[in-house]
């Protein structure tokens, strides 16, 4: 891809078809060749929803999640092998440039929030924000919908997580620190590489190595119980970075440390493979194959239990190594459990009432 074609800043460089749609535009050469010719800059798009329900409740058993909430759809972080990218087909999107350039945005989210939890069916049991796109990706400097929604938690002394690669989750450092007195918050900090020259490109508008190390450091000096999330495992892109990863988050105070292998479910063969070919084509095809060889010929897996992880003497490699060091920084440490017995049930008027 030459320079007058790639898109500084952005994670994919096409948008592929939408599955759902009968039909679709294709720009090609007259000798049908495919190219694909876009501007330089492409201005983040945002497209408001108002829906009437909030809180998600996930029946994938592999995940290690029950309710989540998202305030965004789409994603402006734009990470080349993020697999919530799918799910901008259901908005009539493409999971291409269109998921990180045209974010969906719930201005009622809090409102709603509060009145699903003040619901008598509702049992307190830990929200996670967000189980699909980052809720603390660029645009929530703007509207604080996240912010909102943790006052809501606070007020109502409800357990929540937090799952980010964005430093500005220190922002409501006030906020959390009062949820992590009470035991009702854990955060899981996403640690790809400590590449910096591989971030930009592989997840450009997320926060350095550098910072979300200092995340980890300054939550676990709040007193939050900090996760690290060494995902995805890319064999022959960051697979040999492990022991670092592990190394630096335990040192900065997280006490827990899990990973997932990369899986490159619905279109993203597509777009992972378009970014491989653009940033490291001496080794594409050598990394398609590993990943291939851990899912049983295919880029995607789609059975539970073992898409997360893989299978074969590559995925195996890999959970070694990361037991190994797991076990060498994370032997002693352990997260609090959540406090669930705190909560206070809010009335329609806005008022507390206990649970």
């Amino acid at each position: 891809m030459s320079d007058k074609t790639y898109i500084k800043g952005r994670g994919a460089q096409l948008n592929t078809a939408n599955p759902y749609d009968a039909t679709y535009l294709e720009k090609t050469h007259i000798e049908g060749i495919d190219i694909f010719e876009k501007p330089q800059k492409i201005k983040t798009q945002i497209i408001y929803d108002y829906p009437k329900k909030l809180i998600n409740k996930v029946t994938s058993p592999d995940v290690g999640m029950e309710y989540s909430v998202n305030p965004y759809q789409g994603c402006e972080h734009g990470c080349a092998y993020c697999y919530a990218r799918n799910a901008h087909h259901y908005w009539g999107f493409s999971a291409g440039l269109d998921f990180e350039t045209k974010i969906i945005v719930k201005p009622t989210a809090p409102n709603l929030l509060r009145n699903e939890l003040a619901a008598k069916s509702w049992k307190p049991r830990p929200i996670v924000l967000s189980g699909n796109t980052d809720c603390y990706q660029p645009l929530e400097k703007k509207f604080e919908l996240t912010r909102k929604l943790l006052q809501v938690m606070l007020e109502c002394k409800h357990p929540v997580s937090i799952i980010s690669k964005n430093a500005l989750i220190l922002r409501d450092l006030d906020i959390i620190k009062e949820l992590a007195k009470d035991k009702l918050i854990h955060v899981a900090i996403s640690l790809t590489t400590l590449n910096e020259s591989l971030r930009s490109v592989l997840e450009p508008r997320t926060a350095t190595a550098k910072q979300r190390l200092h995340t980890i450091k300054k939550l676990s000096e709040t007193g939050v119980p900090v996760t690290v999330m060494t995902a995805p495992i890319i064999p022959g892109i960051n697979d040999f970075e492990l022991p670092q990863l592990l190394k630096a988050a335990s040192e900065n105070g997280a006490v827990a440390a899990g990973f997932t292998m990369v899986r490159l479910n619905g279109v993203l063969p597509i777009i992972f493979e378009n970014w491989i070919r653009t940033h490291f084509p001496d080794r594409a095809d050598k990394v398609l194959n590993k990943i291939k060889s851990v899912h049983g010929g295919s880029l995607n897996d789609s059975q539970f239990g073992r898409r997360m992880r893989g299978e074969g003497p590559i995925a195996e490699q890999i959970r070694q190594l990361f037991s190994i060091y797991k076990n060498k920084y994370f032997k002693d440490k352990t997260a609090s459990p959540y406090n669930l017995n705190l909560f206070r049930r809010p009335n329609k008027n806005g008022q507390l009432s206990l649970l």
